[in-house]
This record gives structure tokens, sequence and C-alpha cells, in this order.
């Protein structure tokens, strides 16, 4: 072999390694490149999901701040009608009353009235009011009923009060007391026993 063929031979065998050398690195670079595109690709992706799930959750609490705020509103609203309601369902309640104390079977309740205290009490003194109300009332009721009563110094819109001092009672059949009761223990779901 000759020196220019020598030299051939060592420039290709060169070219030819520098060529395997150049496609090694050149491959090794792009399967590093590509490594990190999948890299930055996965990164993106997570970073878009975290994203994504903390703007639903923004917006799932802020529906439930508008929800909670909508549900404030409509609970107030309700409320604000059943007591509309209740004022006047208990206005015409005091209506029906006034209109059967002008009836003469509000005598007839006065009496039993009376005379129930009067069982309960047996044999103790028992002190028996009517109210301011029923002035006009108090002879026909101590006809019919054989027993003394007396005006109450406070009106209390009806029915009757008695007082039995040796046990400390106070019977309070007042319609006033009755109906503040009633109108307390009032509920919209079912009347006063939720029936």
């Amino acid at each position: 072999m000759t020196i220019e063929e020598k030299l051939q031979h060592f420039y290709d065998t060169s070219v030819a390694e520098a060529q395997t050398e150049a496609e090694n690195t050149l491959e090794a670079h792009k399967k590093s490149l590509e490594e990190m595109l999948e890299k930055h690709k996965e990164s993106r992706k997570m970073d878009a999901e975290a994203q994504i799930k903390a703007e639903t959750e923004n917006a799932t609490r802020e529906v439930n701040k508008a929800l909670s705020a909508e549900q404030l509103t409509l609970r107030r609203d309700w409320t604000a009608k059943q007591n509309e309601l209740r004022n006047e369902l208990f206005v015409e309640v005091k209506n029906h009353l006034e209109d059967f104390m002008e009836s003469p079977e509000y005598q007839d309740y006065l009496c039993t009235r009376i005379q129930k205290a009067r069982e309960f009490a047996g044999n103790d003194e028992i002190f028996i009011y009517l109210s301011a109300e029923d002035t006009a009332l108090q002879r026909s009721i101590v006809a019919k009923t054989g027993f003394t009563v007396e005006i109450s110094d406070e009106p209390f819109m009806g029915g009757i009060k008695a007082t039995i001092p040796a046990k400390n009672i106070l019977i309070d059949n007042s319609f006033a007391a009755n109906l503040a009761a009633m109108h307390k223990e009032f509920k919209f779901d079912g009347g006063l026993n939720h029936e």
C-alpha cells in the first residue's frame, strides 16, 4: 500500500468514525431533547390540570356562596311571610273571640269555668275575677253561679282568673294569656301539636 492509499484509507476511516460519532452524538442529543420535550409536556399538563382543579374549586365555592346567600334570603322572606300570616291569623282569632264574648254562650262558658275552679279549690278559699271588659256580666254571673266574683284591676280580654291563697295557686283561664301562649307556640308545620 502506498502512502496515498494509506492516507486515503486513514481519511476514509477517520471520516467514517467521525460520521458514526456525529450520528451517535446527534442521536443522543435528539433522544435527550425528546425526553426534555416529554418532561416539559408532562409538566405543562400537570400545571394545566392543577389550574383547572383550582378554577373548578373556586367556581364551586362561588356557586356555593351565591347559593347560601340566596337560601338565606329565601329563609328571611319565608320567616317574614310566616310572621305576617301568623299575625293575620291571630287577629282573626281575636275577632272571633270578641264575637264569642258578645254571644249568650260566653256567659255559659264563664259559669262553667267558675264551677271548675271552685271544684279544684275544694274546701279552700278561692277568689274569682272577671276581666274589666265583663263588668256588665258580673251580676248575671253571680246570679247563675251563686258565687261572688270580682272585677280585676287589669283587663285580660275575657275569661276568668282565680287565686287560691292557701295553696298559692293562680288559675289563669283568661283569653289574653291563652291567646299569647297559642301565638308563641304556633308553628306552620302542624299548628300547636304538629298535626
